[in-house]
C-alpha cells in the first residue's frame, strides 16, 4: 500500500500522536509499505528527519493561524494523489476536505472528542465528557461539534484504542458500529537509566512519593491530588508534565502550605519518564476522563502499583493487572484510603502487561483494517 498519514504534531513535539506517528508509519514501511506522513511544525527540519524510512513533510505552523489551511491542503492534495489511502492522525477536517477532490479510501483514528477539549481549555463549558455528549451548547461549542461530526461521518474506517471510545463514537456520533475498530495502543518500556534531573525528586521531605504524569488541564484532578497532601504528612507528590493550569496548581500547593511535598517537573521527554516513575511508589491517575491511558501500562511495568479513577477506558488496562486498583471519580475519601492501603502493601513487583498492547498486535490490527479499508470492505 501508499500510506498517506496525516498528523497535527510530530517530533520534537511531544504528545500521543508524536509518540505513536512516527512508530506506526515506520512499522508500517517495514512491512513493504511505501509511507508519507504530512504534519503541522514550527521547525522546518531537524537533524532525525532523513533517518525515518518514510517520507516525511513539515507543513509550517508559524502564525498567522489562516495561512494554515491552504498550506495544508496543498500538502494533502499533491501527496495524496500518488497514495493508496489516507489515515488521519491529526488534520482531519483538512484530509476530508483535501478528499472531496482526492476520493481515496480514508481511516481516522480517534483518541479522545476535540470539540470537548478544546471547549474545555477556552472556559465555554466545564462539564465532563460524558455529560458534554448529550447537552446542548451556546453555537461556538456546536459549531465545533458539528464540525467534528461532519468530519468523521465521512471516514470509511475509524480506530479507537479502547471499546469505552467505539461505545462513544457509536452511542452518540452517531457512526455505524462496524466502522469503528478498537486497536489498542502498544506499549514498550524505555529509557532504562535515570534521567539526569530524575535525583530532584529525591529533595522532597517525605517518606513516600506519589507521581502522576498528565497533562495539567482540569480533567486530569491534579489538584484533587494536591488537595489530598495535607491529611498525608508523610507523603509527596511528583507532577510530570505542563499544561494551563500550572500556574494555578503551584499557587493551590502554596495555598495549603504543602509546596516542599510536590515537584512540579514540566514537560520531559517520553524516554525519561520510566526514570521519575522508578524513583517514586506510588502512580496516581485522578482523571474524570481517559482514552486509554497509556501511562498506566508504563507505571505498572516500572513496579508501581496504579491507583485510578474508574473513568472511559482505564477499566480495559487495569483489568488483568493485580496491582491496580480503581476508585470512583471526585472521591476524596476513597482516594486518600487507597493510597493509605498501597503504602501499606510496597514494594511491588513489576505488573504483567497483557499480549494486547504489544506492538506487533497494534500493527497487525492497523494494517488490517486498512487493507480492508483499501478493498472496499468499510465503505
Amino acid at each position: 500500500m501508499r500510506i498517506l498519514i496525516t498528523s497535527d504534531i510530530f517530533p520534537p513535539d511531544v504528545g500521543g500522536p508524536a509518540t505513536y506517528v512516527p512508530r506506526i508509519a515506520a512499522e508500517l514501511a517495514g512491512r513493504g509499505h511505501q509511507v508519507t506522513v504530512v504534519t503541522y511544525s514550527l521547525v522546518q527540519s531537524c537533524t532525525e528527519d532523513r533517518s525515518h524510512p518514510f517520507s516525511l513533510v513539515r507543513v509550517c505552523a508559524a502564525p498567522p493561524r489562516w495561512r494554515r489551511l491552504p498550506r495544508t491542503l496543498s500538502a494533502v492534495l499533491t501527496h495524496g494523489r500518488g497514495a493508496d489511502i489516507i489515515y488521519a492522525n491529526g488534520l482531519v477536517t483538512e484530509s476530508v476536505l483535501a478528499n472531496c477532490a482526492l476520493r481515496k479510501p480514508i481511516v481516522a483514528k480517534v483518541v479522545g472528542d476535540l470539540a470537548w477539549e478544546r471547549s474545555r481549555d477556552k472556559g465555554w463549558i466545564h462539564d465532563d465528557i460524558d455529560p458534554f455528549q448529550t447537552k446542548r451548547y451556546p453555537w461556538k461549542v456546536e459549531l465545533m461539534r458539528w464540525r467534528r461530526n461532519w468530519s468523521y461521518a465521512r471516514m470509511d474506517n475509524i480506530i479507537v484504542p479502547s471499546a469505552y471510545l467505539k461505545e462513544m463514537l457509536v452511542n452518540h456520533w452517531r457512526l455505524p458500529s462496524d466502522r469503528v475498530q478498537v486497536v489498542y495502543n502498544s506499549f514498550e518500556l524505555v529509557g532504562q537509566g535515570l534521567a539526569p534531573s530524575a535525583p530532584a525528586t529525591a529533595g522532597l521531605p517525605v517518606k513516600y512519593k506519589l507521581i502522576t504524569v498528565c497533562r495539567l488541564t482540569g480533567w486530569k484532578g491534579v489538584d484533587g491530588l494536591i488537595r489530598t497532601l495535607p491529611a498525608l504528612p508523610d507523603v509527596g507528590l511528583v507532577i510530570v508534565g505542563d499544561g494551563p493550569l500550572y500556574a494555578d496548581l503551584v499557587a493551590l500547593a502554596q495555598t495549603l502550605g504543602v509546596e516542599e511535598r510536590v515537584c512540579f517537573v514540566g514537560t520531559v521527554p517520553r524516554e525519561q519518564v520510566p526514570a521519575y516513575l522508578k524513583a517514586c511508589d506510588i502512580f496516581v491517575l485522578n482523571s474524570t476522563y481517559e482514552g486509554l491511558p497509556h501511562v498506566v501500562l508504563e507505571a505498572a511495568a516500572a513496579g508501581l502499583p496504579v491507583i485510578a479513577t474508574d473513568v472511559g477506558g482505564t477499566r480495559e488496562v487495569l483489568q488483568d493487572m493485580e496491582n491496580g486498583q480503581l476508585i470512583p471519580a471526585g472521591d476524596a475519601c476513597a482516594l486518600r484510603e487507597a493510597i493509605l492501603s498501597w503504602i501499606g502493601r510496597l514494594p511491588v513487583q513489576p505488573a504483567f502487561i497483557s499480549e494486547r498492547f504489544s506492538l506487533q498486535h497494534m500493527v497487525q490490527a492497523t494494517e488490517d483494517v486498512l487493507q480492508q479499508t483499501l478493498r472496499g470492505r468499510g465503505r
